[in-house]
């Protein structure tokens, strides 16, 4: 990334947007912080594609003068977006100081309030310095935990969680009211969307490979002298134990994370009325998890080891690790099936094909099964892929009713997702 320019996503009301901050520097001897933005709009946009877009073609903002700005437009869509550590959920605030002061919480509380507050200062935002100044734990955050220790501290706390009740949706609102997603040229973000489906895929296949190399490490151990025994005794981790697995949806657009078991062969995912909750991080479902009352109503909590999850997750001690054959890469995939058979993977076909399905049946949706049914053009297309025999008479181009299709069947499946 540009030196003192960085990415950011903010969790507000109306999604998770990404802008890029330029923290405090010195120029001419006075002091200045900017957002990208231009006069009282702050710029946002729902990805790193479409922010890439915007910088490579925009001539004007209020960054267009900082000293780096140059080296922005060179940069890469997998450079622009934001890390865990710039990645701010003001929507989740209320939910935070409903728990318990641990280090955790204060930590991302005080790096929310910290980029709040630097929001306000470069928009000039008298409402949200008027809430942040009303409440003396605001100021205290980034200390830790000690100013929140014994009754005082109790107090502290208590304090700041009513202020939070009473007044953050002033915060929200006026931060949100500011933001304007600006229209960005549809020929460079055809470019940067294919950047970012292509560094999701890749992502995802390092990650498998890398759990591969794991495995064959695994056998490499148990063939030089380990029992098996001694092997089946290895614990097999906490997810596996109770039978949920959390998984990852990579789209064209991001990255979610959520929740499936099945029970008798059949899939349930964390959601109900077809409806799958779906979030943006590990951390946001940890944290989601933790507070537990939102999700108590979705199916999967009527599977019988949710309290373990729920219990696990509210005591800090849960970890959401996705094994990469939960990592269902939807990106890519449609392109991939308008080139022909050769250009598809087989392995990211078979693992979309099974979270469609998955999905659909979850949801009582007969039309994914419909699709791939192999009187289709598309269900042979990939039945042919993923069972392939040179006695069948391979499917001919062009496929465009195929891709089209299956881009249908993707549409249907990502707007049962609800962002939590």
């Amino acid at each position: 990334m540009a030196q003192d320019i960085v990415p950011i996503e903010l969790g507000l009301p109306q999604g998770d947007l990404v802008t890029l901050w330029a923290p405090r520097w010195r120029e001419d001897g006075e002091e200045w912080e900017a957002f990208l933005g231009d006069e009282e709009d702050l710029y946002a946009f729902p990805d790193a594609a479409h922010l890439a877009a915007f910088v490579r073609t925009a001539e004007q903002h209020d960054l267009i003068d900082h000293p780096a700005w140059e080296t922005v437009p060179e940069l890469n869509v997998p450079e622009l977006i934001p890390d865990d550590d710039h990645s701010y959920d003001l929507v989740g605030v209320p939910e935070m100081v409903a728990e318990e002061p641990d280090s955790w919480t204060l930590s991302e509380l005080a790096e929310i309030v910290g980029i709040v507050r630097s929001l306000a200062d470069v928009c000039e935002l008298d409402e949200v310095h008027e809430v942040l100044d009303s409440c003396e734990g605001f100021s205290l955050l980034d200390q830790g935990q000690l100013p929140f220790s014994g009754r005082e501290g109790a107090r502290l706390w208590n304090d700041l969680s009513r202020t939070v009740s009473d007044k953050w949706d002033v915060v929200l609102d006026t931060i949100d009211e500011l933001v304007t997603v600006p229209a960005v040229d549809a020929a460079t973000l055809d470019e940067t969307a294919e950047e970012l489906a292509a560094f999701h895929e890749e992502s995802a296949e390092a990650e498998a490979g890398v759990d591969s190399e794991g495995d064959d490490e695994d056998l490499d151990t148990v063939d030089s002298g380990e029992s098996d025994d001694e092997a089946d005794d290895e614990p097999v981790g906490f997810w596996a134990e109770v039978g949920i697995d959390p998984i990852k949806i990579i789209t064209a657009g991001r990255e979610y994370y959520t929740l499936r078991c099945y029970l008798d062969d059949e899939p349930i995912f964390l959601g109900s009325d077809g409806t799958i909750e779906v979030f943006g991080s590990e951390k946001a479902l940890a944290r989601k998890l933790a507070d537990g009352r939102e999700l108590s109503g979705t199916d999967l909590a009527e599977v019988s080891t949710w309290d373990e999850v729920v219990a696990k997750a509210t005591a800090g001690e849960l970890e959401v690790d996705v094994d990469p054959d939960n990592i269902y890469v939807l990106a890519g995939l449609d392109a991939d099936i308008g080139e022909g058979i050769e250009a598809i993977d087989p392995t990211q076909l078979e693992l979309a094909v099974e979270l469609l399905t998955d999905a659909a049946d979850w949801a009582g949706d007969d039309s994914v099964a419909a699709a791939l049914a192999s009187s289709e053009s598309l269900g042979w297309l990939v039945s042919f892929v993923l069972r392939p025999d040179p006695t069948r008479l391979a499917p001919s181009p062009p496929f465009d009713a195929e891709q089209k299709a299956w881009r249908a069947l993707v549409e249907s499946f990502e707007d049962r997702l609800h962002l939590a």
